[in-house]
């Protein structure tokens, strides 16, 4: 049994992680602001603010930006519904940009045209591991006074024109769920260059309190004071402490996931009916996911699927277009017809595994399953 991802943890990540757990600190302890630093860093940022997952990760963002009320936040349909979800939970409107037709990232023309004067932030979605076009995207937001946000829970080590992903917008989001490209178990960061809106984060993140307990120890200090109305997204110190062991391991992570990607490449390039998504030349991509389009007047997704999964190689569907959710339909009056080019993709998308500790044994196993299918059920391809 293949899944399409999986966490890769070996004994120097369980021997880091039990160093915290025979320490003094589990929670809001020195590995936190370890981590933080160390994903800046590694990012080229100037500040990190780790949270307990990558859903919070994007509320606190809206949260730092002041959404609220009123205020739209342009978002694309092709991603998880939390990207669209955290505008909501600040009571704000968000407004989805159909995607390019090659990549599935969110297309600067759609988001121009979408911009109203209740537009306040657009969010982009590095959809598999491939940065969008930001330089087009940062024209467009600080033409129009708009502050960008990268939802970047896809593409840890990617590059756009040589600039690492986590420093291009004024908020940049990861996640480390176990399929992500470095797990903490469950765990969210996000990276900006803003002091103050850093701050507001930190505050947020710890129930609105402006100081922690950790803070409060240092200082020999019991006072503290709650300025506005946060939440509890803080993370642990073990899991900071599994995430800097990651860490350390994520450029072997990147080479071994583009090494999948390259053979899938080279088997699918013949193949009627498979497409592999576009790579532009300008991006290094971190594939997060390894995503195909079916022809779908010729194969049958639902079918190719199951027929996948009855062989153990246990494919996904990355994503149902968020403005398809009956949450958005019956609250926001979405639905068919919004975003032609997504819900086309969606008919046709397949995520083949991807994951750094796919055996060659694995990835051949995939190629070979697919093309057999083809072969047995859709002749004359």
């Amino acid at each position: 049994m293949i899944p399409y991802g999986k966490q890769y943890i070996d004994e120097s990540d369980i021997e880091a992680v039990v160093e915290v757990l025979r320490s003094d600190w589990l929670t809001t302890g020195p590995k936190v602001a370890e981590f933080e630093n160390a994903v800046a860093d590694f990012v080229g940022a100037g500040h990190a603010v780790a949270v307990s997952n990558g859903t919070a990760a994007l509320h606190t963002a809206m949260y730092a930006l002041g959404i609220g009320p009123g205020d739209e936040v342009i978002v694309p349909p092709i991603t998880f519904a939390a990207t669209a979800n955290c505008v909501v939970y600040q009571g704000g409107t968000p407004v989805f940009a159909d995607v390019d037709p090659e990549t599935l990232l969110i297309d600067p023309a759609q988001v121009e045209a979408k911009i109203t004067p209740r537009t306040k932030a657009v969010i982009t979605v590095d959809y598999a591991g491939h940065p969008c076009d930001y330089d087009t995207l940062r024209e467009i937001a600080d033409r129009h006074g708009l502050a960008l946000v990268a939802d970047a829970c896809h593409a840890l080590g990617a590059k756009y024109k040589d600039r690492p992903v986590g420093s291009l917008a004024d908020l940049n989001i990861f996640s480390f769920h176990p399929v992500k490209h470095i797990t903490t178990g469950e765990g969210g960061m996000i990276t900006t260059d803003n002091e103050e809106l850093a701050g507001r984060m930190r505050v947020f993140r710890n129930h609105g309190i402006t100081s922690d307990y950790r803070q409060r120890e240092q200082q020999g200090s019991w006072f503290y004071e709650m300025t506005d109305l946060g939440y509890n997204y803080r993370i642990t110190d073990f899991q900071c402490a599994l995430g800097l062991s990651q860490l350390r391991k994520l450029p072997g992570f990147l080479e071994k996931r583009r090494a999948i990607a390259a053979r899938y490449d080279e088997a699918y390039a013949d193949i009627p009916g498979i497409i592999p998504l576009s790579v532009r030349l300008e991006v290094f991509h971190a594939y997060h996911l390894y995503v195909i389009r079916l022809n779908s007047d010729r194969l049958d997704r639902s079918l190719f699927f199951k027929s996948l999964r009855d062989k153990g190689i246990f494919v996904n569907v990355h994503y149902i277009p968020v403005h398809l959710h009956p949450f958005y339909r019956d609250r926001f009056g979405t639905g068919h017809g919004c975003c032609p080019v997504a819900e086309e993709a969606y008919q046709q998308i397949i995520s083949i595994p991807m994951f750094p500790g796919m055996s060659d044994e694995d990835v051949e196993n995939c190629i070979a399953s697919t093309c057999s299918i083809i072969e047995l059920h859709f002749p004359g391809n």
